[in-house]
């Protein structure tokens, strides 16, 4: 069915996410107080979707789908506030399917059951249900098994969205039945095209400098919803504010930390965005002591530590893993190289088996970690190694590692002289293999290895190694 933008019906009470209709623009929720300036600006059709041109867009999966009149079931795998709930209830629309909506925070098997019965009613009657279920990750494994039939049968056009990677958060056979879709984070000309329909909606301008726009958009971290939120709190600012500098925007917004993209930093942000406010603050507390326990080789404040955040509620535990996996690689390295796969186990055993068995897997992971050897070594070999990169990225790596796709690469010089290690005494030629302004007495020292744990075997390696090498 092809998709013609405008307008949506009102939907009927039981296509909204908790039985309610949507008020209309303009309207005030039940309670009386004015509707969310990010619930007023929702895309009413498809092509106001900013952000996921990769999908919506010409060629893109869902538009294909759409212009074939063939909608499949799908997961929309992405962060917070890039539009899956949306996108899902357009895609309804657009499809001409019923819209009905779950929540695996609020739903059980008793829900599932009633949403499927109505779904083969309708089906019955001659209409066909898109089913929504947001946050499909937290579904357990026999509940996930559920959709299967109403999916293969077609009783229901599943879309699940997550945040979790799917190939870990999701059942082997759901998957196989779904076409995932990635949506991305919010780039710099969607946020700010959501900051403009902001403006027009509101009918005045945010009281920002441009360079404190540009920070704005920053602290939204890709979070169309984190950002509007954030611009409300702004127009709500006494008429007449001067605009803001940068450095002024903190002190004024109240938002979710940002992104914990890699070791050292901890954020309540990787939980879920119902940890915020003051459960957020002492969320991100936890965390820090938790990794400096481990770091620490404190297993009892460790397990301590990993307790108290546990009992704050399970979805606190993918990113209590999370913090592990980092420290098995940023505080324990290659001085037990077993500590990331035994996270990562414990991780994979959390996820297939759940609760309320998951604190057995939580502690085996904490107490390994914490009372393995300590070695930084590997995270300072690469972030040295990092650093000589963006400084000699133009360097070209010496001819004879170089492979010889073409003659004229052969004659150029590509692969001449390469010795196959395998072919040589101890499975070592003793080759050169940085480039020539790196090599011989220039040559860097990234990994130093510790005396603890395995690195002390590894250090013997590196020994004789240097050793032969100096001797071809």
């Amino acid at each position: 069915m092809a998709y013609s933008p405008g307008m949506p019906p009102r939907r009927p009470a039981d296509q909204d996410l908790f039985g309610a209709p949507e008020p209309t623009a303009g309207e005030t929720t039940p309670a009386g107080a004015p509707r969310p300036l990010a619930d007023r600006l929702r895309p009413h059709s498809l092509p106001e979707v900013v952000g996921q041109d990769h999908l919506l867009g010409p060629g893109g999966a869902l538009r294909r789908m759409l212009d074939r009149g063939a909608l499949a079931s799908l997961i929309l795998w992405g962060p917070p506030g890039v539009g899956k709930t949306t996108i899902a209830r357009l895609l309804a629309e657009a499809a001409g399917l019923r819209f009905a909506a779950l929540s695996a925070v609020f739903s059980g098997v008793a829900d599932l059951k009633r949403a499927f019965d109505e779904a083969r009613a309708r089906r019955a009657a001659g209409q066909a249900t898109l089913l929504f279920v947001d946050e499909i990750h937290r579904f357990n494994r026999a509940q996930q098994d559920g959709f299967l039939p109403v999916v293969e049968d077609g009783t229901v056009v599943l879309v699940g969205a997550t945040t979790e990677n799917p190939n870990f958060a999701l059942n082997n056979a759901l998957l196989s039945r779904c076409r995932v879709l990635t949506l991305r984070r919010l780039d710099d000309a969607a946020l700010e095209l959501l900051l403009a329909r902001a403006e027009a909606e509101t009918g005045q301008p945010l009281p920002l400098s441009p360079e404190a726009r540009t920070a704005l958009r920053a602290l939204a971290d890709g979070d169309g919803r984190n950002l509007l939120n954030m611009a409300e709190q702004l127009l709500a600012l006494p008429e007449g504010t001067p605009p803001l500098a940068p450095e002024e925007l903190p002190a004024l917004l109240s938002r979710r930390p940002a992104r914990d993209d890699g070791p050292g930093t901890e954020h309540a942000s990787q939980i879920s965005p119902t940890i915020t406010g003051d459960r957020g603050s002492e969320l991100n507390g936890l965390l820090s002591a938790f990794h400096k326990s481990l770091r620490g080789s404190d297993v009892q404040a460790a397990l301590y530590y990993a307790a108290r955040m546990m009992v704050m509620g399970e979805e606190t535990a993918p990113t209590i893993f999370r913090r592990l996996a980092c420290a098995a690689s940023e505080d324990v390295g290659m001085a037990d190289p077993q500590a990331l796969p035994q996270v990562l186990a414990a991780w994979d055993a959390f996820r297939r088996i759940g609760w309320p068995e998951a604190h057995l897997f939580m502690g085996q992971a904490v107490v390994y970690v914490a009372t393995a050897p300590k070695s930084n070594a590997t995270h300072l070999a690469f972030t040295r190694a990092l650093a000589l990169a963006e400084r000699t990225s133009a360097l070209r790596p010496p001819l004879h590692i170089l492979n010889a796709h073409t003659k004229i690469l052969a004659d150029l010089g590509h692969g001449a002289g390469y010795r196959y290690d395998h072919d040589e005494p101890d499975a070592f030629a003793g080759q050169e293999f940085f480039p020539d302004d790196l090599a011989g007495e220039r040559r860097p020292e990234f990994y130093e290895p510790t005396p603890r744990g395995f690195e002390r075997d590894i250090g013997k390696r590196l020994d004789f190694w240097a050793r032969r090498r100096g001797h071809r």
